[in-house]
């Protein structure tokens, strides 16, 4: 999750909140691609998940890539719960998941780069210490009792409210990961098509990455767990947003949305101050029961920008945001996929003409069937394969017209990450599929061996 943000005035006229989003175009020629991936540790011997403090932990990792690595400390008070370096942060959600968020770099092979570096420097830190790491999309075995609590204030605001808005809300905090990626737009109508078309095939994106069939130690009837339970989260801040697809939207009509968003806190001085389910338009007016009399800054919009979970997002950026973590080879397909459909034209206006005739019903029922059966999802007869195997088509084109390649030149492109996408469509198979082949094959429903097999 995000880290506070910084910087900025006060508020002083409602079209700051706009602009706020807008100076976020960019020349094409200065696009970049930013990727996330989450993914959970655990003790090796007692396959339990990594407590904050101790010889096993979550710190032990954090202070092992700062002094091996050359990584700068993020504090909150005098708690390590981050990391920083040449554009970089590593973070942590709020069960002590792992998080790099990539700096923005030119292509995907750079981008792939920057993951392979980083599992590596982890891996390496954690075989010391005697922890894994795992990219799955939800916890595999582990109950709610079971997780730690990150030393984050916002964490804890944020446990307290998940329980009142909805059914699944800490289990998202706590035993989900994703991997994401964070893409620029050139205008406000460019920004209004990508993210039409982000949010439409974001339940393509779940099928294809849909990798988190076990909960609690057994199947849980769903290929992507971690997409039925953010359906489950809090529908004032989730969700496919039909209102994208009307016509008037803009940066503004974004604002507006963001503005009905309950709030969550405001950060003062390093601390969290309770805010919860308080309306960002009264503190804009002075009214906020949290602050009385005080008014917002930049810093605070910013921030509040960042408690919306809908399945694509818009800050500076768009936020593709409807993929499991997953297996080293996947984390490169995910901005392949994206950069392919977005960051070409052609291929933009391609996956327009894919998705325009849809209506708001048919994109939640795919957001649904995808969560439940991944590229065997049918929907109005939409079959999920097929329209996973049209937008990897688009997307290839895609990258091939950027034609960015490989650092030696021997790679003409950026298509070969969309390969692991391929070999999916063409099976009809997914991480969660073969997970499961394996739970009822040859692990004999012994999900403890999906740790040695499925470790970084």
């Amino acid at each position: 999750m995000s880290i506070p943000q910084s910087g900025g005035g006060p508020i002083e006229s409602h079209e700051q909140l706009a602009e706020l989003l807008s100076k976020g175009c960019k020349p094409k020629e200065d696009w970049r691609i930013g990727t996330e991936h989450e993914k959970f540790g655990y003790c090796k011997d007692t396959l339990k998940p990594l407590p904050y403090e101790g010889q096993r932990s979550i710190l032990a990792v954090l202070e092992g890539l700062r002094d091996s690595f050359g990584w700068a400390p993020v504090l909150e008070g005098d708690k390590l719960i981050g990391l920083e370096k040449n554009g970089a942060n590593v973070s942590l959600e709020p069960g002590g998941q792992l998080e790099l968020s990539g700096a923005p770099l030119e292509t995907i092979h750079e981008t792939c780069d920057e993951v392979n570096a980083h599992l590596r420097d982890v891996k390496a830190i954690s075989d010391k210490v005697g922890v894994g790491f795992i990219g799955l999309g939800a916890a595999p075995t582990w109950t709610h009792e079971e997780m730690p609590q990150m030393p984050k204030g916002r964490y804890k605001l944020m446990t307290e409210y998940m329980g009142r808005v909805g059914t699944h809300g800490t289990q998202m905090m706590y035993r989900t990961c994703t991997v994401q990626v964070n893409l620029d737009f050139s205008s406000e109508a460019d920004m209004v098509q990508k993210l039409r078309v982000a949010l439409a095939l974001q339940p393509v994106a779940t099928a294809l990455f849909a990798n988190s069939p076990f909960f609690e130690g057994k199947p849980n009837g769903h290929k992507s767990w971690r997409s039925r339970v953010w359906r489950g989260l809090d529908n004032a801040r989730t969700g496919m947003l039909p209102f994208v697809f009307e016509d008037g939207m803009g940066f503004e009509r974004w604002v507006q949305y963001a503005l009905d968003v309950p709030m969550y806190f405001v950060y003062r001085d390093g601390k969290y101050i309770d805010a919860l389910g308080q309306s960002f338009r009264d503190f804009l007016q002075g009214k906020l029961p949290a602050l009385p009399g005080e008014t917002p800054t930049l810093s605070d919009w910013a921030d509040h920008l960042t408690t919306a979970f809908p399945e694509a997002r818009v800050k500076q950026f768009i936020e593709m945001r409807g993929a499991d973590g997953g297996p080293w080879r996947r984390l490169c397909a995910l901005p392949a996929f994206w950069v392919g459909l977005l960051y070409d034209q052609s291929s933009l206006d391609a996956a327009w003409d894919m998705v325009k005739g849809w209506d708001a019903e048919t994109r939640e029922g795919l957001r649904i069937a995808a969560s439940e059966d991944a590229l065997q999802a049918e929907v109005n007869g939409l079959k999920m394969q097929d329209l996973a195997a049209q937008a990897v088509e688009i997307a290839e084109a895609g990258l091939k017209a950027r034609a960015r390649p490989g650092a030696d030149g021997l790679i003409p492109d950026e298509t070969h990450f969309l390969n692991a996408l391929k070999d999916s469509i063409e099976t009809g198979q997914t991480p969660a599929d073969e997970l499961l082949e394996k739970y009822h094959g040859a692990w004999g429903g012994d999900l403890n061996r999906i740790f040695a097999e499925y470790s970084y």
